[in-house]
């Protein structure tokens, strides 16, 4: 008789060490991530650079930390058109030139030995659209919305699948992936059986590690995903009837402030914003270069 891998569910569920080891990796690989996010926005609205200097750039940002072994898959950088392809991967025939009024995608990860770590930042070359920042701004609502939730342990990924979608649906928009996939320790990016999907019905439990990544894809135009790690943790609650989780997030990278249209944040969003920002320019400024320190305290600078 056929069944699950047992292993699979014991895997997904990380010890005290691998929990510890990607917390250390993450902060770590927001070094790398914080370099390069000031070096594209130095350099990016010029219209020299191109799809795959992003991507050689960002690989060398995490190999300047000593501790890198490999990206843990290949990095997705798409600016203008190429961004609205979900899965896309840039060749040398599809290179395209990142210049002012592009929206930049970028989705990366590394793998270290104490973690694997996942990340999509979604960069504004120039002056963009309102409709880039409407758009934008509902993604980052439902990837707010998911970081925020609280929900009884042995909840499923589809059970809070909608809270990304939500603020897209109001307008008739939609993504076609899932919002959030396992992640493995030092092992596969996308790692099962757990995810936040239509299709998730794996229970998540504490000590499991999933991304957060809604998206917005307009066809010709342009591409949006916000993408952090989450780790599944207990959520203290005095009054509360039956065990309830949520999430920590992992990744340590500043969100496109001047995407953000800050009318269309409720109170708490916003506080959110403000505190994870503050919470990355705490934890990563330190060890950063001058330059790029003021870079970063420009970048994770409150909103009101």
């Amino acid at each position: 008789m056929r069944g699950g891998d047992p292993v699979s569910l014991l895997k997904a569920v990380k010890n005290p060490t691998e929990i510890e080891g990607t917390r250390s990796a993450h902060r770590r690989d927001a070094i790398a991530l914080a370099r390069f996010l000031a070096w594209i926005d130095d350099e990016a609205p010029k219209g020299v650079l191109t799809e795959i200097d992003a991507v050689e750039a960002l690989e060398s940002f995490r190999r300047d930390t000593g501790a890198l072994k490999d990206v843990s898959f290949p990095t997705i950088s798409g600016t203008g058109p190429n961004g609205a392809i979900v899965h896309y991967r840039v060749t040398r025939k599809s290179n395209r030139r990142i210049v002012p009024g592009d929206l930049l995608l970028i989705d990366s990860g590394a793998q270290y030995e104490d973690g694997t770590t996942d990340v999509t930042r979604t960069i504004a070359i120039g002056t963009p659209t309102e409709e880039m920042r409407d758009r934008f701004t509902r993604v980052l609502r439902g990837h707010i919305a998911i970081a925020r939730a609280v929900f009884p342990d042995g909840a499923t990924g589809a059970q809070l699948d909608t809270l990304a979608r939500q603020y897209l649906w109001q307008i008739g928009l939609d993504y076609e992936h899932g919002t959030g996939h396992g992640v493995g320790s030092y092992l596969s990016v996308h790692e099962g059986p757990a995810r936040i999907s239509k299709l998730g019905t794996t229970a998540l439990k504490r000590g499991m590690i999933l991304s957060n990544e809604p998206g917005y894809y307009k066809t010709d135009g342009y591409g949006i995903r916000i993408e952090n790690l989450e780790l599944v943790t207990a959520a203290e609650m005095a009054n509360a009837e039956k065990p309830m989780n949520a999430f920590e997030t992992l990744t340590l990278a500043p969100i496109d402030r001047r995407l953000i249209e800050v009318a269309m944040l409720t109170e708490a969003e916003l506080d959110w914003l403000n505190a994870y920002h503050a919470r990355v320019r705490r934890e990563v400024r330190p060890q950063l270069d001058e330059a790029t320190q003021a870079w970063l305290d420009q970048a994770t600078a409150p909103l009101k």
